[in-house]
């Protein structure tokens, strides 16, 4: 009897459990869950292919482009540049960047059509918009012209110098 008793807690938190089973749709729903954001690779944007020109060598291009993701022994005449990434709030994005060499040099950078700029690719992954519009910072001339004009105060004459008058001793002897 007392061993029933002990294992009855235990059945009913297993059957809670399975009821939320069949509703895991909605359960997503009400608690968001959290991605992890994977960036792989190498950002290249139009105006860092834009500074790589044939005849560089390789030295050069890994300046301007980094690193390739994959340089193979089999294929040493070939770099290739791949970049994903996906963030949360996002579209994922993949791209692939082709360097190919005549021996120690660039013969040709093969660039997909819809490689961004540097100003499009931070635009696509910043999911941090602004919530308004940015405050003006300066008036028109009308907004100026309305605003009252200061009330011109009386010159102060100054015969006497005001507070508390010092004389220092000389500061050589």
């Amino acid at each position: 009897m007392f061993r029933s008793l002990a294992l009855l807690p235990v059945v009913l938190l297993l059957g809670a459990c399975s009821s939320w089973v069949g509703h895991s749709d909605r359960f997503a729903y009400v608690v968001p869950l959290y991605r992890v954001e994977i960036v792989q690779g190498n950002v290249v944007t139009k105006e860092s292919a834009e500074r790589v020109k044939p005849g560089m060598s390789r030295d050069q291009v890994r300046d301007l482009l980094g690193s390739p993701m994959l340089a193979d022994a089999f294929h040493a005449d070939r770099w290739d540049y791949v970049f994903t990434i996906r963030r949360q709030g996002a579209a994922p994005q993949a791209r692939k960047v082709v360097a190919r060499f005549e021996g120690e040099r660039l013969k040709a950078l093969e660039v997909p059509a819809d490689l961004p700029t540097e100003e499009e690719f931070v635009a696509s992954i910043n999911t941090f918009k602004p919530k308004s519009a940015a405050p003006r910072l300066e008036l028109s001339e009308a907004e100026r012209a309305a605003l009252p004009r200061p009330a011109r105060q009386a010159a102060a004459v100054v015969d006497q110098p005001q507070g508390a008058v010092r004389s220092y001793p000389p500061l050589e002897r």
